[in-house]
């Protein structure tokens, strides 16, 4: 790997945008009295800002590094997934928006359980609990991995715990107001950083811009094939229909997004904050594959010459370590940077906002809200501490290894989601005893893909199947495998629900009580 110091004005303006974060920590830690403002910023926040929070959320330093190298090694599939979030959501949000903001204080799962049980909110608060540890961890170790590039080869083990410090601090003493105004901050470095490169490779290549899209289209690289009907192999239609669920898994499923709906001043300020983070993360996905389209093109034709055997996701930190100049090097890295603060601080306040509402006040539903805020505060600090602890562990396997293998199980105690909340919302004569065997039937399905598909490491350094059912293993595309696990709970589990006599559902908690409400306002 090459290393390369930081000129001292480039770690300065890393350094100050780090501190930013301390600095809005603290300035916003006096408002943190209650979990209403702790969690949900008292519901007082302005739709743009909670809309840029959502952006900058998604779009974490993953998406800075994975998205350029997807596109310099391959074409613009990935982006297909994106695509797919306006198409699905546009009409979705709605519905969904409202549903939450009336039914539920403060986790999404108390929506799953009003309309499935107390099962189903714990099933899906898990699910969403081990998720966020696992992107955590991964987000933090490639965060450390590519700001080692950029530091002198500083040890990777430091960077994590000096970043992930900063992120508890903001935080603890900031709370979601203090992160949704830090996402602010830092999706503008997000997308500021990935205009900067964009005019650097312009003005770099050789030809210009005129070259870029020339060479580009020689070499298919912005396309979005193939276009078969595999759904083996990671094609157009396989992440056309990931994508429809992923969209819906995001807004509808997901604490860390729907969090933010409470955030707002009134549903239509959360409605606009919703339709704002979808539209926005579209444009950054497809800015980033720009980015590392414009690599290839630069690479291809100019002489610099890449290090041998250097990995697709690698290419971008290199071209920033050596081709940028001083100041815009430290703005680049500071934007990474932004990226894994504004997507882990989300992760861990919210996090903890499931540890009191879903786990503490079942425990103590008689709590006071001073001893609730207090148990949010010490959540985060394990939370935090957890998730650098993961990344550690990360750097110790060298990568996913062990670690990766037991978080890929996850899968298989948490399928079918979106199936889930889709059943809840569209239907209701699903029940709680149809849905649990869909839920069944999904964990047996998704535990027989997941074992006779992926290659577990263990620790010994080999890589294996744990069960080899030889021509009956699972073959389709793994990003197919949640597709199938939503569909089986959904149609598993109303066929299911057809076999126990029940009430319908209360209205309000569908779609039709919104339908009707939309109705009663037109006459």
């Amino acid at each position: 790997m090459i290393h390369t110091s930081l000129h001292w004005i480039d770690a300065t303006i890393l350094a100050v945008s780090i501190l930013i974060a301390v600095i809005v920590g603290i300035y916003f830690s006096k408002k943190q009295k209650s979990t209403d403002a702790y969690f949900a910023a008292s519901g007082n926040v302005p739709a743009w800002a909670v809309g840029m929070s959502m952006f900058a959320t998604i779009i974490s330093s993953v998406t800075f590094l994975a998205y350029p190298g997807a596109a310099y090694g391959g074409n613009w599939i990935l982006l297909v997934q994106g695509l797919m979030v306006p198409i699905i959501l546009i009409g979705l949000i709605g519905t969904i928006v409202p549903l939450y903001r009336k039914v539920i204080k403060l986790s999404t799962y108390e929506y799953f359980e009003r309309r499935f049980g107390v099962f189903a909110r714990f099933y899906s608060s898990v699910a969403f609990i081990l998720e966020n540890f696992s992107k955590m961890g991964a987000v933090l170790y490639l965060m450390g991995l590519a700001m080692a590039m950029f530091t002198g080869g500083m040890d990777i083990n430091t960077i994590i715990i000096l970043v992930g410090v900063v992120i508890i601090i903001l935080t603890y003493l900031g709370g979601m107001e203090a992160i949704i105004w830090m996402d602010v901050v830092q999706g503008f470095l997000l997308i500021g950083g990935g205009l900067i490169t964009i005019i650097m490779l312009f003005c770099l290549t050789d030809g210009g811009p005129a070259t870029i899209f020339s060479v580009a289209a020689e070499y298919d690289k912005i396309d979005f094939g193939p276009y078969t009907w595999d759904l083996t192999q990671t094609t157009f239609l396989v992440m056309v229909l990931n994508g429809m669920f992923y969209a819906v898994q995001k807004y509808g499923t997901d604490q860390s997004i729907v969090q933010r709906y409470l955030t707002a001043r009134d549903d239509k300020s959360a409605k606009k904050a919703s339709y704002l983070g979808v539209l926005m993360s579209v444009p950054a996905w497809a800015l980033f594959m720009f980015v590392g389209t414009c690599l290839f093109v630069y690479y291809h034709i100019n002489t610099g010459v890449l290090p041998e055997g250097i990995k697709d996701d690698a290419v971008f930190p290199f071209f920033i370590a050596t081709e940028m100049p001083v100041g815009i090097i430290g703005l680049i890295v500071a934007a990474l940077a932004a990226g894994a603060i504004s997507s882990i601080d989300s992760s861990i306040n919210c996090i903890s906002a499931c540890v009191v509402e879903d786990y503490y006040s079942r425990l103590r539903p008689n709590a006071s809200d001073k001893s609730k805020l207090w148990v949010g505060k010490i959540s985060v600090l394990v939370v935090g501490i957890g998730s650098i602890l993961v990344a550690l562990l990360y750097v110790s396997w060298g990568g996913q290894g062990v670690l990766g293998s037991l978080f890929g199980l996850y899968a298989i105690i948490s399928a079918g989601i979106v199936g889930i909340f889709l059943l809840g919302l569209f239907s209701r004569r699903a029940n709680w005893q149809g849905l649990y065997v869909g839920i069944a039937c999904a964990i047996l399905f998704t535990a027989y893909a997941v074992l006779t598909s992926t290659p577990f490491d263990m620790g010994n350094g080999q890589k294996e199947l744990l069960i080899d059912l030889g021509k009956y293993n699972f073959t389709h595309s793994t990003y197919m495998l949640g597709v199938y696990s939503h569909l089986i709970v959904l149609i598993v589990g109303y066929v299911a629900s057809l076999c126990f006599k029940t009430p319908l559902a209360d209205k309000e908690l569908t779609i039709y009580g919104y339908l009707e409400e939309k109705r009663k306002q037109k006459n």
